[in-house]
């Protein structure tokens, strides 16, 4: 008896190399990318330039900084030295 007649039909390694050399391409093709567009739409918010107290500025949300507490509008350049730490 023939020994590859029992076990059916062999797998050469010209019939392995090419589905292995598909399955690399599968990520390039893109079919997983559906949330993407999700994800972009909130990183598009707007942000503000703001100063900290210790002289250093940071990014923040327009959203959160429309509802912050306000506790003291429109200071004069003074106060605002003597906030930071400066001396005139």
């Amino acid at each position: 008896m023939n020994p590859q007649s029992k076990k059916g039909p062999s797998i050469s390694r010209r019939k392995i190399f090419p589905l292995l050399g598909g399955s690399l391409l599968l990520p390039l093709l893109g079919f997983g990318n559906k949330n993407f567009d999700s994800l972009n739409s909130s990183d598009e918010e707007e942000y503000q330039t703001v100063l900290k107290p210790d002289g250093t500025s940071v990014k923040i949300k327009v959203s959160s900084l429309n509802n912050a507490k306000i506790i003291k509008k429109n200071i004069s350049n003074k106060s605002l030295l003597n906030w930071l730490g400066q001396k005139l």
